[in-house]
């Protein structure tokens, strides 16, 4: 199974809100089941320091997941060229038994990341992974169900956390 999964912020009241999506294969267009999480006291935002102030709203969403999780899909980098990523801190966390894979909408110019474009966009995604290698990891998310840049699951996570903030 595969959990994507997403953090939004809220300033005014110093939490966040976790969602995750779990589906069974790569080109599935629904999810199997969907979870959210509010998490409180959440750290401020420190430049380099970020994976200080997701990792706890990972962990809480994945906590809740009841689904076995093989692969893990975040918003963001697994690594950053030479520094780890809030993937890395995540699959650390994980005790390194699950596969993650970072699908970022930005460059980060250290990262080692494969770019991939869909649905015909002229921006790409960037792909980075631990646990299989990134180019395997970016012909999977090639392979996810959408026809526009992003794709469907992704999509759904990320409006998720949105919605139950």
């Amino acid at each position: 199974m595969i959990a994507a999964l997403d953090v939004h912020y809220d300033e005014v009241t110093a939490s966040a809100f976790a969602a995750a999506v779990v589906f069974q294969t790569w080109k599935d267009e629904k999810p199997l089941r969907e979870y959210t999480v509010r998490c409180s006291d959440i750290a401020e935002y420190i430049p380099g320091q970020f994976f200080q102030r997701e990792l706890p709203c990972l962990n809480a969403i994945l906590s809740l997941v009841e689904e076995p999780i093989d692969i893990v899909v975040i918003d963001g980098y697994v690594s950053l060229g030479d520094k780890p990523g809030l993937g890395m801190y995540l699959w650390e966390s994980l005790q390194k038994n699950k596969v993650v894979v970072g699908v970022a909408k930005t460059r980060y110019h250290s990262a080692s990341a494969i770019e991939l474009s869909r649905g015909g966009s002229k921006s790409p995604l960037f792909v980075t992974a631990v646990g299989m290698e990134a180019t395997d990891a970016a012909a999977k998310i090639a392979s996810m169900a959408g026809q526009h840049r992003f794709p469907i699951l992704l999509k759904r996570v990320d409006r998720l956390a949105r919605e139950v903030s």
